[in-house]
C-alpha cells in the first residue's frame, strides 16, 4: 500500500509542533508548489519517512521552517544530520525560529541548534498566525554562522513576513513600528 511522503510528513509535523506552528494540511501541501520551499526527508529501509527539514531558499539566506523526527527513534542523531545536510550547501546565511527559552524542553531545542553553530539573536520577532483566528507567536531568531547586523535582521524578519507567511505590507509595517 502507498502512503504519499507528504503525508508521512504531515504526520510528523503534527506529533512534533503545537497546532500554532504549522499550517493546515491543504495550506501546508499548497507549499510544495513554490519554487522557494523544498521539503528533504528522511527515510528509513522500509522507505518511511522518519524526519523531515523544510526549508527556504532566498537570495540573501536560507530559512529552515520545520525540522522533525518521528517520535519512536528521537535522539539518534537524525534532525542533526538533516541539518547539517542542509547549512553546508549554503554559502549564505541561514535562519530559523524557535520558541522563548521558557522551560526546560524549549531551551534544549535551542542548546541542539548553538551545538549545530547558531546564534541566538536578541531582536524583538513574532511570528505571524499561521491559522485562521490564531495570535501571532513571539518567538526568537537564530542564525548561522554568524550573528545578524540590526540591518540584517530587518531584511529577514521583512521576507520571512511576506515570503513564508503572505504578510501584507501594512502588516509588516505594524509590526516594525
Amino acid at each position: 500500500m502507498f502512503i504519499d511522503p507528504f503525508d508521512q510528513v504531515f504526520e510528523i509535523m503534527k506529533q512534533s509542533f503545537p497546532e500554532s506552528e504549522y499550517r493546515e494540511y491543504a495550506h501546508q501541501k499548497r507549499l510544495l508548489a513554490n519554487p522557494r520551499y523544498h521539503l528533504f526527508t528522511e527515510k528509513n529501509d522500509q522507505n518511511e519517512v522518519i524526519g523531515f527539514l523544510a526549508g527556504w531558499e532566498f537570495e540573501k539566506f536560507r530559512y529552515i521552517e520545520n525540522v522533525a523526527v518521528s517520535p519512536a527513534i528521537r535522539g539518534g542523531g537524525i534532525g542533526r544530520r538533516m541539518m547539517e545536510r542542509f547549512i553546508k550547501k549554503s554559502d549564505i546565511p541561514v535562519v530559523l525560529e524557535v520558541e522563548l527559552p521558557e522551560d526546560d524542553l524549549k531551551r534544549r531545542r535551542i542548546g541542539f541548534y548553538k551545538r549545530l553553530g547558531f546564534q541566538l539573536e536578541d531582536y524583538p520577532y513574532v511570528q505571524p498566525a499561521l491559522r485562521e483566528g490564531q495570535r501571532a507567536l513571539p518567538l526568537q531568531i537564530m542564525s548561522y554562522p554568524a550573528p545578524l547586523t540590526s540591518s540584517e535582521f530587518e531584511t529577514v524578519r521583512n521576507v520571512l513576513y511576506k515570503e513564508v507567511y503572505g504578510a501584507s505590507d501594512s502588516y509588516v509595517y505594524t509590526l516594525n513600528r
